[in-house]
């Protein structure tokens, strides 16, 4: 296959997806993963049928034609030459959390070696069949093993600070990509509307908090008054509350913080903690005062290898994204920002 009939098969699988959302897709594979989305919670208790929806949802944008095309025109990418087997090692965080790898190295012409997470076995492979219904020419690009990564060409691998360590050990003999753990921050100024707090909530709760886009940490100014940010994300409570893994974390930190006397603001689903960390674990989201914004950006920059992404509503601050659009994501918002296309059209 050329570039055009593979930018081919990724929209029509895009427009696949659309098409599921709506209740009617069109292939079999398709039809088969709409009948499975309300029992993959029963799987993987993180992946409510929501959040499912809402993933599929964003990639169906970055499917877009035109989408495609732009993000793909800075590129050179070669035809007609030998593909590399690249090893990816998928995370299973957030819903189809590799589909960009996936993406990025069906497209550059190379062999997808994905191993699957423990937390998903099922979800990528199950996308893998709908794009070989679309285009089967892809059965000799795509490959998944709960195994070893043997005869690879190059690496992608995505893990905790632990595991990237390992990564980086076990994998250096090979042009790699090796990601450790980021989250997202949110500057807070004070001058928020209630609807650009309520977008926070976006941000924040969206897969749990579990992505690498969602906001850990919220830097807020000397006495600010959390209870109109509790007052505007107090909507998904219900969310929260009645998903089990999420609430026993809730629990399990509030006990475990209350045990050692440490002062918290609680609204029953979420916990604040004054704490300097930029990932917070699940349930909980940590808070430091700042004085000034000038202080704030250099500990911005201070910061910048834990951070994926800068939430804020202020103009002041470099690079922020707007906030409630965490994950809004499109082809070219490479995790860590290493650009997954160069890395693999360099390979060839």
């Amino acid at each position: 296959m050329n570039l055009t009939e593979r930018v081919s098969a990724f929209v029509k699988l895009g427009e696949e997806f659309t098409a599921l959302l709506n209740g009617a897709p069109t292939t079999e594979e398709g039809k088969q993963l709409l009948l499975l989305l309300p029992e993959l919670q029963f799987r993987n208790g993180w992946y409510s049928e929501d959040n499912i929806r809402h993933r599929l949802k964003t990639l169906a944008t970055g499917l877009q034609k035109d989408v495609l095309d732009k993000w793909l025109s800075a590129y050179a990418i070669k035809e007609n030459v030998k593909p590399e087997k690249v090893g990816v090692i998928l995370a299973g965080n957030i819903p189809l959390v590799g589909f960009d790898d996936f993406r990025c190295v069906l497209l550059s012409g190379n062999i997808f070696f994905g191993k699957t997470s423990s937390d998903d076995k099922f979800l990528l492979p199950l996308v893998s069949q709908i794009l070989l219904e679309i285009e089967p020419r892809f059965s000799t690009q795509i490959e998944f093993t709960e195994g070893q990564l043997l005869g690879i060409d190059a690496i992608i691998a995505t893990g905790s600070n632990n595991s990237a360590r390992y990564f980086e050990h076990y994998f250096a003999k090979y042009p790699n990509i090796i990601r450790s753990n980021r989250n997202g921050v949110a500057v807070i100024s004070g001058n928020e509307t209630n609807e650009e707090l309520a977008a926070l909530g976006e941000d924040i709760f969206r897969y749990f908090g579990l992505g690498c886009r969602n906001v850990t940490k919220l830097f807020v100014p000397q006495n600010y008054n959390f209870n109109a940010f509790f007052e505007a994300i107090f909507p998904w409570g219900k969310a929260m509350l009645t998903n089990n893994k999420y609430m026993n974390n809730y629990d399990y930190h509030k006990t475990l913080y209350l045990l050692s006397s440490i002062p918290l603001l609680d609204n029953n689903f979420l916990l604040l903690k004054e704490d300097a960390g930029i990932s917070s674990p699940p349930g909980v989201v940590f808070y430091e005062k700042y004085n000034s914004l000038e202080e704030l950006k250099k500990k911005l920059e201070s910061e910048y290898e834990k951070i994926q992404c800068v939430m804020s509503a202020a103009s002041e601050i470099p690079g922020a994204v707007a906030i409630g659009n965490s994950q809004v994501t499109g082809p070219a918002d490479y995790a860590d920002g290493v650009d997954v296309m160069a890395f693999l059209v360099g390979l060839v």
